[in-house]
């Protein structure tokens, strides 16, 4: 089966069946998702290799948590999540082997644990870090609007939540979010 230029329909299925337990279907849907998976992980990780691991990890996540996927919305937006997740697991798996790293003072830095701190999205990741701690419920619905520009209708039906809620927990996350991307906690 050709899985270029699927449909969003056909991707759909293919996740249904996938989710029934058919393993073909499965394979074919990795196949169809993993180039937008790698472009979600490449938003967020700059550094190449840093994008494709985080990637490998998003369609491992699939796999195994397909079952998960309750059908309401598209396929695609709750891959999109798992994405981000994925994302933002490797990078801080990286940036505790920057810290370690540092720590020792090795004369020449290694590309994998720098390229983080190198990275354009750094700033945001951070805020997000610092978000999370006390307001968790906000990170999820503002980086897939802001970041993915996802519609506030789709972030809806993904999370789970009215659409007034999700709104509203943009409108907060990003005024938590302006002074720590400013630079000003």
């Amino acid at each position: 089966m050709t899985t270029e230029g699927l449909t969003p329909d056909a991707i759909d299925d293919l996740a249904r069946r996938a989710r029934d337990g058919d393993r073909a279907a499965l394979e074919d849907l990795l196949t169809a998702v993993r180039p937008r998976a790698l472009n979600v992980c490449r938003g967020v990780l700059p550094y190449t290799p840093d994008a494709e691991d985080a990637c490998q990890e998003a369609l491992l996540n699939i796999a195994t948590k397909i079952g998960s996927w309750g059908g309401r919305g598209r396929f695609t937006t709750w891959m999109h999540v798992v994405a981000v997740n994925s994302a933002r697991t490797t990078y801080r798996r990286m940036r505790n082997q920057a810290a370690a790293t540092d720590a020792i003072h090795l004369e020449k830095p290694d590309p994998r644990t720098t390229s983080v701190i190198a990275g354009t999205r750094l700033d945001l990741l951070e805020a997000m870090e610092t978000i999370e701690r006390d307001h968790p419920q906000l990170v999820e619905p503002l980086l897939l609007r802001d970041v993915y520009g996802m519609s506030y209708e789709e972030i809806a039906q993904q999370v789970g939540a009215p659409l007034g809620t999700i709104k509203a927990q943009i409108h907060t996350g990003r005024k938590l979010a302006r002074p720590l991307l400013r630079g000003n906690p």
